[in-house]
Order: structure tokens, then sequence, then C-alpha cells
């Protein structure tokens, strides 16, 4: 049964905050507890913000209204896989962002109804290791990017596999993404599309030295570890293209399935291969 939900929207966008007030307005009447997002609580007034993880922990449903990045950005802070995530996109259709605001209302009388279907989404978890310490960690839903400054050679990455070595790929980076980024910046570097229920991990080298390193599948259960072999070219490493930090000679960047998983709200509207026909054209001429 759904008692809280919690609304997380696209920062400084107008229609986003209507859409939010209008919704808050809509659920109240409904009985329901709604907790907001941090920036949004001083513009939809009486309604408290996502201040811990306690907080996300208690909600029955999240919605996210913008676009594929606002629902990156609440991937991050949901951890706990068994709360249902609705993503309504508020301009053009996206691929995470599946639900039109013209469709949120009908869904979600559906969920209150208890007549909804869900999907488990994987993630991946990234640490960086520096001279055996621990400098970072980022659970990602889309990818984790190891690549050089604009204007810097190609870098040295050398890459392993539960320790077997692979390659080292000289290239501008490499991309290591989950089935549901391979939509994402894997295919505008020539990655493959894998259905996002798979269970795999792409990496996919960005515009390569030698041609004949191409993306490789690699099973869910594969540790990957990625050496910065590069002595005086800048390298940064981003998480689902939002956040990241640079990356020094030596460094370690080590990924693997997340013990988390994501819990996604599916259409009842539209499947995953409409989606796909829709958003990459596929048909036209």
């Amino acid at each position: 049964m759904i008692k809280q939900v919690g609304i997380i929207a696209k920062r400084n966008a107008p229609e986003a905050t209507k859409a939010t007030q209008d919704l808050t307005q809509w659920l109240k009447s409904r009985g329901i507890t709604v907790i907001l997002d941090d920036h949004l609580k001083e513009k939809v007034k009486g309604n408290g913000g996502l201040l811990s993880q306690a907080d996300l922990d208690k909600l029955d449903l999240v919605v996210v209204l913008g676009g594929d990045g606002t629902f990156l950005y609440a991937a991050r802070l949901i951890r706990n896989g068994n709360i249902p995530i609705l993503g309504v996109n508020l301009g053009a259709l996206g691929f995470l962002t599946a639900f039109t605001f013209a469709e949120l209302y009908q869904v979600l009388e559906k969920i209150l109804a208890g007549d909804f279907e869900t999907e488990q989404r994987m993630m991946l978890t990234s640490w960086v290791i520096r001279k055996d310490k621990l400098r970072a960690e980022y659970s990602v839903l889309n990818d984790v990017v190891i690549t050089k400054a604009a204007i810097a050679r190609i870098i040295d990455l050398e890459t392993s596999i539960n320790g077997h070595y692979l390659a080292t790929f000289k290239a501008d980076g490499l991309i290591i993404s989950t089935p549901t980024g391979s939509t994402a910046y894997s295919l505008a570097a020539g990655g493959p599309i894998i259905f996002p229920s798979l269970q795999a991990i792409i990496l996919t080298p960005i515009c390569p030295h030698t041609l004949t390193n191409r993306p490789i599948l690699v099973p869910d259960s594969a540790e990957i570890t990625v050496s910065i072999k590069s002595k005086t070219e800048s390298v940064f490493l981003t998480f689902d293209g939002q956040v990241g930090q640079s990356l020094k000679t030596g460094d370690q960047v080590k990924i693997k399935k997340s013990a988390h998983y994501l819990c996604l709200v599916k259409s009842p509207f539209k499947d995953y291969f409409e989606v796909l026909r829709t958003k990459l054209r596929w048909g036209e001429r």
C-alpha cells in the first residue's frame, strides 16, 4: 500500500516546480504523505526534504519529474532496491523517464490500486585506489567512464578481468557500462545495445588507437580493474556523467556489480522496443 511518496524534480525548471505543486496536491488529497527533495521544499510549502537515507528508506514510491539526468541523480540517492521509481519526462521521451506527463496521473491511479509491474535494473559500484588506499566509492546506474582531457594525447589503460590481463587500451578513454547504460555514452562510442534486464557488463574503448580494440561483454560476476599507466596526461573519472574526479598515474579503478539494484516502474503503455524506436528514430527515412 502506498502511504509515502517522494518527489525528485529537475532543478531550476519552472515546469518541474509547477508539476511538483500539482502532483503534491493530488497525492495529499488522497491521504498520501509527500516528501520532497531538498531544493523543492521552499517552493512547495508544507513538506520536508529528503534529509537522510533513513527518510528515503521509508518511502513507498519515488516520482522523478524531469529527464534522464534527473533520474540518474535520483538513482544515486535511492539505495533501497525495494522502492519503485516512476520516471516522468517533462520534455521528449527518455530511456529512463519513459512516462510522459500526460500519462502520470493515469499510471498513479494504477499504482495506488496495486495494478503495476516493476523491473530490476543492475547497477555498478566503483572504487578508486591510490597507493593502496581507498580514495572514492560510487554506485552508478549507467556507466563509469575514464577519459582524457580535451587536448591531451591518448592514454594507456591497463585492464584486467578477475585478475586476468585483458589489454592495455591506448585510447581517448574507456566506458564500463550496465545494460541500462548501453544506450548512453557507450552507444555513441560504438557499443552494442543490450536489453536492460540482461546481466552483463560492457567495456567500450573510446576512439582506440588500435582499431581492432572492440567493445566486449563480460558476465556480471566479473571484477574489472583499470590501472592508469599514462605518466603525463590528464585523466578523469566520471560516474553517470554527473560527478567525478581526476586520476593520477598508478591509480586503480575497480568496478563490479553493485549489491544494490534499482526498481523501475514499467510502463503499461509502451514497451522497451517502442522506446528504442522512438528515441533512435528507427524506421524513419
